[in-house]
């Protein structure tokens, strides 16, 4: 069994409020869960209005598949317009490990 996780820091765009970040994170979130069928959810920066912390996880048989989606979710998340991807760090682990 293979587990990957991407920790994505994102700055939104034309936000002044917690309300207006949620209303642009949720939905970011809903897509990456609905997209790629992955475990997803607001993890850092929780405080601040134009900063957001989103965590996908994946577990799956095969490492390559684990890879593939994730490279596919940082690639989506990078082209979305109301975001500015700032860095991404990913971890790969097997349960044997």
């Amino acid at each position: 069994m293979w587990i990957g996780w991407l920790e994505l820091d994102i700055l939104l765009g034309d936000v002044h409020t917690l309300k207006e970040k949620r209303s642009v994170v949720r939905p970011l979130v809903a897509d990456l869960r609905r997209t790629f069928i992955v475990s997803a959810a607001e993890t850092g920066s929780l405080d601040l209005y134009r900063r957001a912390g989103v965590g996908i996880g994946i577990v799956a048989a095969d490492s390559r598949h684990v890879i593939d989606v994730l490279d596919k979710v940082e690639e989506f998340v990078a082209q979305r317009p109301e975001v500015d991807l700032l860095s991404a760090h990913r971890g790969l682990a097997n349960s044997r490990d």
